[in-house]
């Protein structure tokens, strides 16, 4: 407020504050939802034991009244939890601590305090991003820090103790690994979502408005196709190859709703080449929606999309199928052939929209023959009416989409248009007339594809870029504390030589005997400072101007060692899922030690929790989330059900 003397705190560029608390209270609400659909399943699971368990038939039924019981409650809850999903893909929550300056370079943190701040003060805006271009710049500009910090404090052969903590967008499972690229992925994975809120958001009702709708459903489309490619064995379900394919395929179809949008912006004009092309779009856009339809449809994806998401997939695929059927009805019942036409072109178009011709009829004959055109053009009307129907009736079973009034009045307008123009045409005399119309060929003349965003890749500056340049100055090596060392000459001649351009500057061929060795210097050592100027990015010829000037007195300079980092240690990931913490290996037995017999040889296996750049020669894997099951016959890595399953009881359901 203007009028109070409150200092206010620093907003980054993109941040939207006022949503933290919406987005951190939806999230609190998921976790509780999600402790008492595990508390739920746990009993549900119990009580099944105790039904295989037991030959009483009094506890029978005591216990299948119960499930019951229990069985009604989780159904409850699942649809609860189904509606904090349905506004879209969640931007994700993350936990995120560092200080490990001292760790690494033996250097005071304290005198990093400002860039720590900066960092933490892009981190928290990366938690509240607007939802425009300017979110996207926060969200791609920290993308692009964490491979410097990851190149800075986090080695591949030592823990930090770092835990990286995120939810599930569809089931609010919270995932926690120690491992960077659980905070990459999880980024990339909110650029795309924040992708579809700014697609979601355009205006469609104008041509620039669509264009922009297009656009970032594309770029939307390609980071999570990036994603897909880039980070395997993810343990998160939203981030598993099988629903990444699922989300680009939505965000394709979405993109190709645009462009027929687009198309029809400016009007339909009732000609018969452009009804023709009209039939062909609205069939591609019906088809594309089809194939989220079946991808929403296959396990486990079934099981966590909302009920709303692939209502309004199905929805829309009878929707613009029978808008194809309407197009070329018209097509053939308003326009008949002409001697000033060119038939042949027409013959070729309506050979086109078919992959085979209604009842073996030739294109010519059908365009030649008033009556054929009619009782063709009336069997593609009557498919359109049913399809209409068939949307309106699966839209009715859907209580989120009952409350679209917009969806409603327009699938029903499209209805009565097909209705009413079928009854222009009908006959009090055809009673026989069961023909069906055949299938229309989907085809565009702009297919929506898969952009790559140039947003992911922001040139930034490095936060610590203090400590020296990132090539020698890593989390690969460990470094001494910075010494001081007194440099005095001796017949001109400083007892060493100097290398290094680039930066930094070595010291090399030091003479043991030299004043500079007897006060502490090392063979290999890098300069970092001399007297009070900072040399880590100094070349060998700037560092050498400093010290050309020397008067018998000497001159200090700063200088660190590089450490032996001594054997190094397993990696680790620990994965917290449902309430439960495990920690894994890196290197997984193949088998339980306890169950597997005396000399029997044991395979070791890649940790499904391992993370990397996919190699194209191998299958990816489609495991998403660990399993609870230590059965010693059942190896490491063979697929589990995610959470939650209804067609599992188990207690792997709980992951």
């Amino acid at each position: 407020s203007s009028d109070t003397n409150v200092p206010c705190s620093p907003v980054c560029s993109g941040c939207n504050p006022l949503a933290l608390t919406g987005r951190s209270k939806l999230q609190n609400e998921r976790a509780s939802l999600n402790q008492q659909i595990i508390r739920q399943m746990r009993m549900r699971a119990g009580a099944e034991n105790l039904l295989r368990a037991t030959s009483n038939n009094k506890v029978c039924d005591m216990v299948v009244l119960e499930l019951s019981y229990i069985n009604s409650n989780l159904q409850l809850l699942m649809e609860q939890l189904e509606g904090l999903n349905i506004n879209g893909v969640s931007l994700k929550r993350r936990l995120f601590k560092t200080d490990f300056i001292l760790e690494h370079y033996s250097e005071d943190g304290s005198s990093f305090e400002e860039e720590i701040a900066d960092l933490m003060d892009l981190r928290q805006a990366c938690r509240t991003p607007s939802r425009n271009d300017a979110g996207i710049e926060t969200l791609a500009k920290y993308f692009s820090h964490i491979p410097l910090l990851e190149s800075r404090f986090f080695s591949a052969t030592r823990q930090m103790g770092i835990f990286f903590t995120w939810y599930d967008s569809f089931t609010g499972v919270p995932v926690c690994q120690q491992n960077v690229s659980l905070e990459k992925a999880s980024i990339l994975f909110n650029i795309g979502a924040l992708y579809t809120q700014i697609g979601t958001r355009c205006n469609r009702q104008t041509g620039s408005g669509l264009q922009d709708a297009i656009t970032a459903f594309q770029k939307a489309a390609g980071v999570l196709h990036h994603l897909k490619e880039t980070f395997t064995h993810t343990p998160s379900f939203d981030m598993s190859p099988s629903m990444l394919s699922m989300l680009i395929k939505m965000m394709l179809a979405q993109a190709q709703e645009c462009l027929f949008e687009k198309i029809a912006l400016s009007g339909i004009r009732n000609e018969f080449f452009s009804l023709l092309k009209m039939a062909h779009e609205a069939a591609k856009v019906g088809d594309t929606y089809d194939q989220v339809h079946q991808s929403m449809s296959q396990t486990p994806i079934k099981d966590n999309v909302p009920f709303f998401w692939s209502t309004v997939a199905q929805v829309k695929t009878h929707h613009y199928r029978s808008l194809a059927h309407y197009f070329l009805a018209t097509a053939l019942l308003d326009h008949q052939l002409r001697p000033s036409d060119d038939e042949d072109q027409q013959e070729k178009a309506l050979s086109q929209a078919y992959d085979a011709m209604p009842d073996g009829r030739s294109p010519l004959d059908i365009l030649r023959k008033r009556e054929e055109r009619r009782r063709i053009g009336k069997a593609h009307l009557r498919r359109a009416v049913i399809g209409h129907e068939e949307g309106l009736r699966i839209h009715s079973l859907c209580r989120h989409l009952r409350k679209l009034d917009v969806l409603q009045a327009i699938l029903q307008a499209s209805h009565n248009r097909s209705l009413a123009k079928f009854n222009d045409n009908d006959r009090e005399d055809e009673f026989t007339d069961y023909m069906e119309a055949p299938d229309i060929v989907s085809k565009t003349e702009h297919k929506a594809e898969m952009e790559t965003p140039m947003a992911t890749k922001v040139k930034v500056t490095d936060f610590f870029r203090r400590l020296g340049p990132l090539s020698v100055f890593s989390a690969k090596q460990r470094w001494t504390a910075p010494r001081t060392v007194r440099l005095r000459l001796e017949d001109r001649d400083l007892g060493f030589t100097l290398r290094g351009d680039p930066a930094p500057v070595q010291v090399t061929s030091l003479d043991p005997l030299c004043p500079a060795a007897v006060d502490g210097l090392k063979e290999g050592d890098y300069i970092v400072a001399v007297g009070d100027a900072d040399c880590k990015w100094m070349v060998v010829s700037e560092v050498m101007r400093l010290l050309k000037d020397v008067d018998e007195d000497g001159i200090d300079i700063r200088v660190v060692s590089l450490m032996d980092s001594g054997l190094p240690m397993p990696t680790k990931s620990a994965t917290y899922c449902g309430g439960i913490s495990k920690t894994y290996s890196m290197i997984c037995l193949a088998f339980d030690d306890d169950k597997s017999p005396k000399g029997r040889k044991v395979t070791k296996k890649g940790s499904f929790l391992s993370w990397g750049v996919k190699n194209h020669l191998k299958s990816s894997s489609t495991l998403s989330l660990p399993t609870a099951d230590y059965s010693g016959t059942l190896p490491w890595n063979k697929p589990c059900p995610t959470f939650p399953s209804s067609s599992s009881y188990n207690d792997s359901a709980l992951y």
